[in-house]
């Protein structure tokens, strides 16, 4: 499809814009989950969004006799569950025994259990627009209109304002969690500011991605990126830069190509993404890997046979 027929068209454009700022703002964000090592906290957290929405849609509908299907409103309460989530799984790892990979299957089981129950009732009850509510498992951007876009713009900003003013106290957190609490920096607060950031990115990809895929959006951008570079700053810049080309491009293509869903399309770009970086990075490629290997080996080589001559 040509490019001036594709922004010229409204829902292509709502699908291309509000994709890239989904990719934008938990490629940024997703650095802090990737850095600390849990990754796997944003499946939780996605899962967990479920029933956060759901309540949130029957709470709208059912109390307040409103829309239950307002961006805002689904937002709100996946943002509760997903951070009740990411707090109850490391409750149960620093509370237990348990490894926080078990913790973290723990909780995403049994939130995202509750939410398929919820789902079944809203599905099966006789509620008023409830039409589309089971595309948010596996997302459909084409129902994306200009108020969700400005939705998700606005909480994706107020997410990387976050970001930006407690910069200082999340990267500690991230590096040195024990320096962070002896500086005298709250643990508890930080890693709310910090999972409610990271649940925010998520929660603003439900509508257009699904809970289901939104896990590459946070961990693949920030993978990919690590191969590039060191830096915090820099590896959150390049993260979101990745998610946005990733997800903007992706769905040029996936609408383009005709009948190609825009989450799996996008999700496997980043994954592209990711190979080229793994593969072609100039300090931590894989072969860069293996030209060190390789020359250390020569080198110990060499070694050795200069000391088998001089004996």
């Amino acid at each position: 499809m040509d490019p001036i027929d594709f922004f010229g068209n409204h829902v292509f454009r709502m699908v291309f814009l509000g994709t890239t700022t989904i990719g934008i703002v938990s490629g940024a964000l997703g650095t802090f989950a990737y850095l600390r090592k849990q990754s796997l906290i944003s499946d939780v957290i996605s899962h967990a969004a479920l029933p956060g929405a759901l309540l949130a849609f029957l709470t709208a509908v059912v109390v307040f006799g409103i829309n239950g299907q307002n961006m805002l409103l689904l937002v709100i309460g996946a943002v509760i569950t997903g951070t009740l989530s990411a707090f109850f799984a490391n409750m149960i790892a620093g509370q237990t025994k348990i490894a926080i990979d078990t913790a973290m299957a723990i909780s995403l089981t049994t939130f995202f259990g509750f939410g398929m129950l919820l789902l079944r009732i809203v599905t099966n009850a006789p509620l008023p627009g409830k039409g589309g509510i089971q595309d948010y498992l596996f997302g459909n951007a084409a129902s994306i209109t200009r108020a969700d876009l400005t939705t998700s713009v606005a909480v994706g900003a107020f997410a990387l304002a976050l970001m930006i003013v407690f910069w200082k106290e999340f990267a500690l957190r991230t590096f040195d969690p024990v320096l962070s609490t002896m500086l005298g920096f709250r643990a508890r607060l930080i890693d709310t500011l910090m999972f409610g950031t990271i649940v925010i990115a998520i929660v603003i990809g439900i509508k257009a991605v699904g809970f289901v895929l939104m896990v590459a959006f946070i961990v693949t951008p920030p993978a990919a990126a690590r191969q590039w570079t060191n830096r915090l700053s820099s590896m959150v810049i390049l993260s979101a830069v990745f998610g946005g080309l990733g997800s903007g491009f992706g769905a040029y293509l996936s609408i383009s190509m005709g009948n190609v869903p825009t989450g799996p399309m996008i999700v496997l770009l980043l994954f592209a993404i990711f190979v080229v970086s793994l593969v072609a990075s100039p300090k931590r490629s894989i072969i860069v890997a293996g030209w060190r290997h390789a020359k250390a080996r020569h080198a110990l080589k060499q070694e050795l046979l200069a000391e088998g001559e001089s004996r």
